[in-house]
């Protein structure tokens, strides 16, 4: 089949969970011998210019594991980037005429309905209600809830990440969607050697979250609650902004009181697998998610993991991991402290976590269902 995704940042790249699950999903295909496009933005990383790379620039094309990259005009700013890149990227698409165009997330999917007015085959993932997030004013929330409705109206076939996501869907608009979780792959540990030199951090000498510094990820919870644990270990935050500098501004002022809070910005690499690779426990604090692929990847290396008790985060882990009251931070500082007090109990789950998880959760199903619902078998789930 002849693809193109519309809705990514960029691949390669971790701006986002949704550019892992594109790079994922594009690179699986094109090695099945499908012809696959993925229509990139042009313009800077939304961690900052200094991670700007090869998946950058306006009229650039190239080939990535057999995938056509290939970069659209896009105008800078908030809530423009996704809009303006969507829109030439489909009129891109509709010219070259693909068996399907795959959208991801709530904004591009506005888009959408210019393929489905050319008749063009569409599947549009949904992996979170955007419009929910405390980062957008009233116009850019409507706009992502247009984008919503516009998924749930026009295309052809709609991918949810989560079962209350699916029921979502059906309260809402009475459409039925395809449950098509995220998958994951095993992980090789490796010793802490970058970020030992770099932030002083050793094996199981921190507690990690990783993830976007935006309000709706929790994390001004997670350093409240942190600062009443007491503990030798230290927190690490890792991550970039994306459109939200004022509230990175205020988690940096949150951390200067507590010296045992490290701040590192920004991590891709081997950074990246060596923070996964020597946590003490890995903690997502989230109000809001869709399916977090920083949490499969957490468990993938082994990690015992705390999450909030949201429904897209208890789905995932089940029993294999702890969670806590959503919002509480006097819960949390709870559980951080009891995990601090007791290695026994992070040993237990750290022993289940990645067996547990990569089975649960496999690319290749996950490909094989999507390719169904691209060629439009209904028994694709």
């Amino acid at each position: 089949m002849r693809i193109a995704f519309v809705g990514h940042k960029r691949i390669p790249s971790r701006e986002g969970g949704i550019e892992i699950v594109v790079d994922e999903l594009a690179t699986r295909m094109a090695a099945r011998g499908h012809q696959v496009v993925a229509y990139n933005r042009s313009g800077h990383n939304v961690a900052g210019s200094e991670f700007d790379g090869v998946a950058n620039g306006h009229g650039k094309r190239f080939s990535y594991h057999g995938v056509d990259v290939v970069s659209v005009p896009t105008i800078e700013g908030k809530g423009l980037a996704a809009l303006s890149s969507s829109f030439f990227a489909t009129l891109r698409a509709i010219v070259t005429r693909p068996d399907v165009i795959h959208y991801h997330a709530e904004g591009p999917c506005v888009m959408l309905r210019l393929a489905h007015w050319a008749g063009i085959r569409t599947v549009a993932t949904i992996h979170g209600l955007d419009w929910r997030r405390a980062k957008w004013g009233k116009f850019a929330s409507t706009y992502l809830k247009l984008g919503e409705r516009t998924a749930a109206t026009c295309a052809d076939e709609v991918i949810v990440l989560s079962r209350n996501m699916q029921e979502y869907f059906r309260n809402t608009y009475g459409r039925d969607t395809r449950f098509i979780p995220n998958g994951i792959t095993p992980k090789v540990i490796v010793p802490a050697d970058r970020i030992n030199a770099s932030f002083g951090l050793g094996k199981d000498g921190y507690f990690l979250f990783l993830g976007r510094i935006v309000p709706e990820k929790g994390v001004h919870y997670l350093i409240e609650a942190f600062r009443k644990v007491h503990t030798d270990r230290k927190l690490v935050i890792a991550g970039g902004s994306s459109d939200s500098s004022d509230y990175q501004r205020h988690i940096q002022a949150m951390a200067e009181s507590d010296p045992r809070i490290v701040l590192t910005g920004f991590v891709q690499g081997e950074v990246l697998q060596e923070l996964f690779s020597n946590a003490y426990a890995y903690v997502m604090p989230s109000d809001l998610e869709g399916m977090p692929m920083s949490l499969l990847e957490a468990m993938a290396y082994g990690n015992c993991c705390l999450t909030s008790d949201i429904p897209e985060c208890t789905e995932v882990v089940e029993d294999k991991a702890l969670t806590f009251p959503h919002g509480s931070v006097d819960d949390l500082a709870a559980m951080l402290q009891k995990m601090a007090d007791d290695p026994a109990i992070v040993t237990r789950y750290k022993r289940e976590a990645a067996g547990f998880i990569t089975g649960k959760y496999s690319w290749d199903r996950v490909v094989d269902q999507t390719l169904a619902l691209y060629a439009g078998d209904k028994d694709g789930e």
